[in-house]
């Protein structure tokens, strides 16, 4: 394996009529009249919202370089620097420069009013690689690509030249495309080994597409850029967790087996339950997110938003948590921000204040597809405080250890919140507050480290607050964009911002216009799943028109050798866990995380190390039986056969239950790997 020793320095160098910012050799920022870095301008945005999915248009009135720069270097070395649009012209911006070691920030400390449009510059070249963004799921690698940075529904399909994406789009509103994503944040690495953040939580757009050059666009004047480098990726992640903050570590009864979803009522589990431990299926928990009630809707089964137990659809939970627990299985759940009109919870958070508001001063009520509910307003902190406290009753108290805290990204844009900042703003901020709702209830319950909470919404912030990420509502099938092979970029790429636990619904969620899980894809997504934090199963939004894993005995008997893979890995997956909380360090990481001088690494997103050790190349196409893997340069083995393989490209034998993994001759857990060959 590769590692880059170098010296590392930010510096900063003052020119006749403007400034260069250095990462070692790498010019990061010019500054100059012929060059300017930084344009502003003004914009008036058109943001509509229909369940979830946004159609934003800006109409741009004007955009501006400011081109003229008068440089001040302080004792302290820092640059005080006012910019203008014309030479000699009164200052429209100023900020203040500041490099040491290997850190830089621009920090904005002064903005003529009437700009709410801001444009940075950073140098590029055409080599340079870039990663991150939060959560991608189509493109690891970004470049020649522009992403706008907004928390909302992924979408179904997310390519537009799709049958899928056009149907969802014409009857729903709800195709999307490659960069929609519940995760979104303004943060990117590069290739060149440095990070660059910007601290704001508006509306952003990082494009990608210019090759001496990365723009990125936001709607306001953030309050400030950070750039940061390290001598190798591992350190990187590190720095970047070090700013963001690093998730704790999974539960020890993680590692007991398969979290299996399952809905329909205590008899329904019991019933699936007692026919997977008899095929030999390894179970760590049972995952009913319909535990307080469901609904049916023509999109397919839904929940009842009333965060409570439900005693009609499950008899006797309360009793039979306890009982499973004894027996080594813990129970799941479900919970989201918002509290549908029905439900007592509505009433009283009406009653006392606690939901957000709309322009008329009264409850502001989101359609979330044939049924309507209340915002929990967080910005109010006695909302925030009680939210807190439905969590610790009727979750944590009732006996569940754990639950999808889902959703976090429909804060609708004209809403009237508590604190009286903008909902433009405060928007993209939703989803690391939720984050920290449950994060204070299982803290305060003193439960951190035995329950796990799992989220697909994401920003800022969110690393600290958030147990365990999920890849969000992929669709039953083999597309690139939003099926299988999508999850492991999505893995990959908020991995590199610090999100490095991470995992998806085994066979996908999301069937319509035509998508129904098959039984080879959940057989194939069963094996990448083996492969991550956690194993965990979804019925879908059309259970009886998705294959199941309790449908045959060759799907029971295949899910349960899975499971006997993911348990026998258990000290191996323990030990990178332990280190993304110690460190950052990602579970799932990019080839060239640990092979720095392999070109080839860096553009490689459909396989991933599991840890350092490990190479994974899921099966993602249908109907195959061989594989094509490509291995950097070192001594691996092949997981099933034995066989001994350098670098390259190799040819494999991948039949279902065998899923094309290596690992390497020297690790020291060689012998662990490889008794897997026995099961």
């Amino acid at each position: 394996m590769d590692t880059i020793q170098n010296k590392v320095a930010m510096s900063l160098t003052t020119l006749v009529d403007g400034f260069e910012l250095y990462w070692n050799d790498q010019l990061i920022i010019k500054h100059s009249s012929t060059t300017p870095f930084v344009y502003v301008g003004y914009g008036e945005e058109d943001i509509e919202m229909y369940r979830g999915n946004f159609d934003i248009n800006d109409y741009l009135i004007e955009r501006v370089a400011l081109r003229h720069a008068q440089v001040n270097q302080n004792e302290d070395e820092t640059l005080l620097i006012h910019l203008s649009q014309f030479k000699n012209g009164s200052p429209v911006l100023t900020l203040l420069v500041k490099a040491e070691e290997d850190q830089a920030k621009l920090e904005f400390i002064e903005v003529e009013e009437g700009f709410n449009r801001f444009w940075v510059r950073i140098e590029a070249n055409k080599q340079e690689k870039v990663y991150g963004c939060g959560e991608q799921l189509s493109h690891f690698n970004m470049r020649g690509k522009n992403f706008p940075l907004w928390t909302s529904e992924p979408g179904v399909g997310r390519n537009k030249n799709t049958y899928v994406t056009w149907q969802a789009d014409v009857l729903d509103k709800a195709g999307g495309d490659y960069y929609h994503t519940n995760f979104p944040q303004p943060t990117f690495i590069s290739s060149h080994k440095y990070y660059c953040h910007v601290e704001t939580t508006s509306y952003a757009d990082f494009d990608f597409r210019h090759e001496t050059f990365h723009e990125l666009h936001i709607w306001e004047v953030p309050n400030e850029i950070i750039f940061e480098g390290a001598n190798t990726f591992i350190e990187l992640v590190e720095k970047i967790t070090n700013r963001f903050g690093r998730q704790p570590e999974l539960p020890e009864w993680t590692y007991n087996g398969i979290w299996l979803g399952i809905q329909g009522g205590t008899d329904v589990v019991e019933q699936k339950l007692e026919k997977a431990l008899s095929k030999g299926i390894k179970v760590g928990g049972v995952w009913c997110q319909d535990w307080q009630g469901e609904r049916i809707t023509s999109f397919g089964k839904r929940l009842m938003w009333n965060w409570k137990w439900n005693p009609q659809l499950y008899p006797n939970l309360d009793e039979k948590i306890k009982e499973w627990k004894q027996n080594g299985i813990r129970f799941l759940g479900y919970i989201n921000p918002y509290v549908a009109v029905e439900g007592d919870l509505f009433t009283h958070a009406e009653q006392q204040g606690y939901l957000a508001l709309n322009q008329n001063g009264e409850t502001y009520l989101v359609d979330f597809g044939e049924f309507y509910c209340g915002v929990v307003d967080f910005t109010n902190p006695e909302a925030f405080e009680w939210y807190k406290g439905v969590i610790k009753e009727h979750l944590i108290d009732f006996g569940l250890d754990g639950w999808m805290a889902d959703f976090g990204e429909y804060l609708p844009t004209d809403v009237v919140l508590h604190n009286g900042q903008s909902p433009i703003q405060m928007h993209n901020a939703w989803p690391a507050i939720w984050a920290q709702v449950n994060y204070e209830a299982v803290q305060e319950s003193g439960k951190l480290g035995d329950i796990v909470y799992f989220m697909r919404a994401g920003y800022t912030g969110v690393q600290k607050y958030c147990t365990l990420i999920w890849a969000g509502d992929q669709s039953v099938d083999w597309s690139l964009d939003d099926g299988l092979a999508s999850v492991i970029p999505a893995a990959l790429s908020s991995g590199m911002v610090g999100c490095g636990l991470h995992h998806s619904d085994i066979g996908g969620y999301t069937s319509l216009h035509g998508n129904k899980r098959s039984k080879e894809l959940l057989m194939r997504w069963a094996e990448m799943g083996a492969f991550t934090p956690v194993m965990r199963t979804h019925e879908g939004n059309r259970p009886y028109d998705c294959a199941q894993f309790d449908d045959d005995d060759e799907t029971l008997e295949h899910l349960a050798r899975m499971t006997n893979v993911y348990v026998t890995l258990a000290p191996y997956i323990k030990s990178l866990v332990a280190l993304n909380a110690e460190t950052g360090v990602p579970v799932q990481r990019p080839l060239f995380m640990h092979y720095e001088h392999d070109e080839k690494a860096y553009d490689i997103q459909y396989q991933y190390l599991f840890g350092q050790d490990l190479l994974v190349a899921p099966v993602y196409q249908e109907g195959q039986q061989t594989w094509d893997v490509y291995l950097p340069e070192d001594e691996w083995i092949h997981l099933w056969s034995g066989e001994e393989c350098n670098g390259g490209n190799v040819v494999i034998h991948a039949p279902l239950g065998y899923p094309p993994v290596f690992y390497r001759k020297n690790s020291e857990w060689a012998s662990l790997f490889s008794t897997l060959t026995e099961i």
